[in-house]
């Protein structure tokens, strides 16, 4: 549910910047409930709107004071982070042999069982606006964690790491501009390698590999874009 929160806070809060304490505060709460909701109806719990509740109410308590001139704004949005975290764990004690259940709803059931890659988008929203180029040993890192897991399959692990490494020596001999390109298409290609072995479920773990192959691209696709 805190994953969601975070996932909720990257993915929904960028979309709206309100002016004032108090409907930043509201749109705060609501950028972390939908997510947190969804993934409740996705897992079948129950009484989410008493656990959405429980995310608003510390904002709207601590705006009487706010209003009253004892809290300022910045204490408001910290105070309510941290009240919240409190009031959901009374409702998930008050509530704790209540259960739903799980969604059937396309949607919902397509968002849930794909959530690395909503933790990929949201973990990489921001490269949209402010692309980064990442250094060309962190594509090594990458696939050393392949490596890592690849018992199964050490060979092309292994060979692919050589290309890798052989793809960093080649950026630090060429021009600033060609490097970019091809770190640029060092992700992209790892975007492949990572859906590739999704499709196959082999050597990682699903999630993982879902996770990376939609991560991988969002650098890639970033770059060729703040580039050209």
């Amino acid at each position: 549910m805190l994953v969601a929160m975070l996932v909720g806070m990257a993915l929904l809060g960028p979309l709206w910047t309100p002016e004032g304490v108090e409907p930043a505060a509201l749109w705060m709460a609501v950028s972390m409930s939908v997510p947190m909701a969804l993934w409740m109806r996705y897992r079948g719990h129950g009484r989410i709107l008493e656990m959405c509740a429980a995310m608003a109410v510390p904002y709207l308590v601590l705006l009487v004071p706010y209003w009253a001139g004892l809290l300022d704004g910045e204490a408001v949005e910290m105070g309510g982070h941290l009240l919240m975290l409190p009031a959901m764990a009374a409702v998930l004690v008050l509530r704790r042999h209540e259960h739903g259940t799980p969604s059937t709803n396309p949607v919902v059931r397509t968002l849930g069982d794909h959530w690395p890659a909503v933790v990929a988008l949201a973990v990489s929203f921001g490269f949209w606006q402010s692309p980064v180029v990442p250094p060309v040993w962190t594509l090594l890192l990458c696939q050393a964690a392949y490596l890592f897991w690849g018992r199964r399959a050490p060979g092309p692990q292994l060979a692919v790491f050589v290309a890798y490494l052989a793809l960093a020596a080649v950026v630090l001999v060429v021009s600033p501009a060609a490097g970019v390109v091809l770190i640029a298409l060092g992700w992209g290609a790892h975007a492949v390698w990572d859906i590739w072995h999704h499709v196959r479920d082999a050597v990682v773990p699903r999630w993982w590999s879902e996770f990376c192959g939609v991560f991988d691209l969002v650098i890639a696709v970033t770059i060729l874009l703040w580039w050209f």
